[in-house]
């Protein structure tokens, strides 16, 4: 008897799997907004230097638009500069025509002496009424400390990904989960107090953390206690709360302008979902594979009762696990490590593949989303509509992984996304409703292939290995993401490099996906041997199918005619 027939006889997709999954994706709901959260809490609007009071000729009053013109240089499109301020108050530019450009006398403010924002900046805050950007003043020379962040967050996703992932392969998902829960609520809420930005980057970095390891259990204690046959959909409700996430975090910002109590606001209902996560049932595929049987016996049982299911509940024993499980239990290692998702063959194939498809879609993705400013509209429509689209295209991966399969969903996804974004090379900025249609149609792509991927990382690795490969492929990502906002800078220099290499990234992994096993109503792998045989018998079928229809003709050839 194998594991899934074993999960069928307590019941595979019952009460409990209804209420499980549910619990598991309430806390989904909030991940988005810390991923996205300084699209919100490090906005900026227009700022400038505070003009410093000096005397004009004859004591005049001045107005705060006159004020500006004797004080601030103004740049290309004729508005203040944002980062410096004339060195005296240049009391000759209110002449009106001057100020107007209308007698060429911008020739010469060029050559005034400037010196930068030594008293502050002034901030508009009619959009954000304070950012730590704002409150902390990360403008100007310190510009580059808002995007280090950012960076130092993903640092934290990629490290704990390496950490949690490890980890719950060794102690369990379940303990691993809780812990997760914990450290988000403190470090999200410790976040919204810190007195400078060095702690900010020191709690933000521990929050990135805490999100790993809240991602990677969540998906695996999902795949391991249902059927194959149900994990699309229930892949699809996890998708489906990330997005409804990004969306809840639009309203979120819109109401709680204040970028601490926003902070706070998503962190704080962690606390909940820790104290509610002790409930969970441990991971019975893990505690088989670790030989924690008596432990596996007394979970089993709990969710055949909580099925409605007493009578098999009561005849589950150690000795009838043991004995039904002989199999799986004795092609067991006492430990693994990650050099085990490369020592074999099919495994190495495996890792390689999917390491790019991580990468890619990750890249692409935070490529298009990391700067929402940066599309000149309304911010909170933009992430409206971006959370929005993953919606139909979630549904369609649905149906692709559900009736197509695992592997051609993938490729699709990640091609389509590719060469979405190359094509908005070639549309103008001139085009901008067009260009962002563009940039929407491939961020829904990309939401489908995290949808994909997710479930089909989870199905590709054995239970043995499930959490560490799940946190290979998640370092994949955050490096990813860590490498988006570099090859931006790229821009500067060359204004189509960004868009061509975040378009070929998805395609070469989209290529690279067509290398990996189908899974699609194929049982989940318990060790390294199942996967390795597993990839033996479907190059022996590939390899005996043209053997058979050359058989079958040589036959018929042969056959005498009547």
């Amino acid at each position: 008897m194998s594991f899934a027939e074993l999960l069928e006889h307590v019941g595979s997709m019952g009460r409990f799997q209804v209420v499980y999954v549910t619990l598991l994706s309430l806390p989904v709901l909030l991940m988005a907004s810390h991923m996205m959260l300084q699209n919100f809490t490090a906005a900026l609007g227009d700022h400038r230097c505070v003009v410093r009071y000096e005397d004009g000729p004859g004591n005049r009053s001045l107005g705060e638009e006159e004020l500006l013109a004797v004080a601030i240089p103004r740049d290309e499109r004729r508005r203040p500069e944002q980062c410096r301020r004339f060195v005296r108050h240049q009391w000759w530019l209110l002449n009106a025509s001057i100020l107007n450009g209308t007698h060429g006398g911008a020739h010469n403010v060029t050559h005034l002496e400037t010196e930068p924002c030594r008293d502050g900046w002034v901030y508009d805050r009619s959009t954000f009424s304070n950012t730590f950007v704002m409150e902390w003043d990360l403008v100007c020379s310190s510009r580059t400390l808002k995007e280090m962040a950012q960076s130092i967050y993903m640092a934290g996703v990629l490290v704990g990904g390496v950490i949690f992932g490890g980890l719950s392969d060794k102690f369990g998902r379940r303990l691993i989960l809780i812990w997760s829960y914990l450290q988000l609520a403190v470090s999200g809420t410790v976040t919204a107090f810190s007195p400078n930005f060095s702690v900010y980057c020191v709690f933000r970095f521990l929050t990135g953390m805490a999100y790993s390891g809240v991602v990677l259990n969540c998906v695996s204690m999902s795949v391991e206690w249902t059927p194959t046959r149900t994990r699309p959909i229930l892949g699809a409700l996890t998708g489906y709360s990330y997005t409804t996430g990004q969306i809840l975090l639009a309203g979120l910002a819109y109401l709680i302008p204040e970028w601490r109590h926003l902070q706070l606001a998503v962190s704080l209902p962690y606390f909940l979902f820790f104290f509610y996560s002790w409930w969970f049932a441990e991971s019975a595929r893990w505690l088989v594979t670790a030989c924690k049987l008596d432990w596996a016996t007394k979970e089993l049982k709990r969710v055949a009762r909580i099925n409605g299911k007493p009578e098999v509940a009561d005849k589950l024993t150690i000795e009838f696990l043991r004995s039904h499980m002989k199999e799986e239990m004795a092609s067991l290692k006492a430990s693994h490590s990650i050099l085990d998702l490369v020592r074999t063959r099919t495994m190495r194939r495996i890792s390689c593949c999917l390491s790019f498809v991580w990468f890619s879609t990750s890249f692409a993705y935070y490529g298009l989303v990391m700067d929402l400013q940066n599309f000149g509209t309304n911010i909170y429509l933009t992430l409206l509509i971006f959370g929005a689209v993953d919606f139909p295209a979630k549904l369609v991966s649905v149906f692709g992984i559900s009736y197509v399969g695992r592997r051609p969903t993938q490729a699709a996804c990640l091609i389509l996304a590719g060469l979405t974004i190359l094509a908005n090379i070639f549309i103008p900025q001139e085009m901008p409703t067009v260009r962002t249609a563009l940039a929407v149609f491939g961020k829904g792509c990309l939401s489908a292939s995290f949808n994909c991927v997710y479930l089909y990382t989870g199905e590709l690795y054995p239970t043995v290995l499930r959490q560490t490969g799940m946190g290979l492929g998640n370092t994949m990502a955050r490096l990813g993401g860590m490498v988006a906002p570099l090859v931006k800078l790229s821009g500067e220099f060359i204004p189509f490099l960004p868009p061509l290499i975040y378009g070929a990234a998805p395609i070469v992994s989209g290529v690279a996906a067509a290398f990996l096993p189908e899974t699609r109503n194929v049982p989940l792998p318990e060790t390294i041997e199942e996967v390795e045989s597993k990839s033996l018998q479907q190059k022996d079928k590939t390899q005996q199918e043209p053997l058979n229809h050359q058989m079958q003709a040589l036959l018929q050839s042969t056959k005498p005619e009547t």
